[in-house]
Parts: structure tokens; C-alpha cells; sequence
């Protein structure tokens, strides 16, 4: 496994943990549609169904990891998460797209949790 897949399944690991600290139910990890992309996690809490996209930071070579939610990825996202809907026929379920930043730039990690990140 590469350095980078590594440090994104670390990422994933903690952002999980997170969220089941939280009170999330983790249904999937990792859900490819096609070619229209891929969801880092799968959770639901409270009846919504909650698309997860994991950014982690170990140094700023990749800028703010907010910036790199641009409008392609966030269409990719939708698009991944349409499918994971339609897969399991969700047709009314509420659900959202958020981001969990995973922040190991400075001595003390952080994570931000931004729910609706994408609309």
C-alpha cells in the first residue's frame, strides 16, 4: 500500500471514530460507483443517511483541505451518493454530504466536522 493510501486510511480510521463517538452508525466505507466516484464513509445517525468525504492533513503541500472540495469533486460526490441511493433503494430517505477534516499540521490534531458541506 502506498504512503498516501496509508495516511488516507489513517485519516478514514479516525474520522470513523469520530463519528461513532458521535452516535453515527457506520453502514459503508469506501462505496465506488462506477466511474462517478467514490464515498469515504457511509453513516447514518438520526435517520439521515450521511455521505462523509475525508480530507487529512499532515503538512500544508496540498493547501487547505476545504480548497479542494472544488465544484468537480462536489458534482462527483453527489453523483456517488445518487448512486448509493439508488443501489439500495433509498428513494425518500433525507440524507447529506459532509466533510471531516482530520488536521495533524500542528503538534495537536484537530477534526472539523462540517455537515452539508456540499449541496
Amino acid at each position: 500500500m502506498s504512503d498516501n493510501k496509508q495516511k488516507g486510511q489513517k485519516g478514514e480510521d479516525i474520522a470513523c471514530e469520530y463519528l461513532i463517538n458521535a452516535g453515527y452508525e457506520i453502514k459503508k466505507r469506501n462505496f465506488h460507483f462506477g466511474r462517478e466516484g467514490e464515498i469515504d464513509i457511509i453513516a447514518e445517525k438520526d435517520n439521515y443517511l450521511v455521505f462523509v468525504e475525508v480530507k487529512f492533513r499532515t503538512n500544508n503541500s496540498y493547501g487547505d483541505p476545504l480548497e479542494s472540495i472544488t465544484p468537480k469533486k462536489a458534482k462527483t460526490l453527489q453523483r456517488a451518493a445518487e448512486g448509493y441511493m439508488y443501489v439500495n433503494k433509498f428513494h425518500d430517505k433525507p440524507c447529506r454530504i459532509d466533510v471531516i477534516i482530520v488536521d495533524f499540521r500542528n503538534s495537536e490534531s484537530a477534526i472539523n466536522h462540517i455537515e452539508n458541506a456540499v449541496y
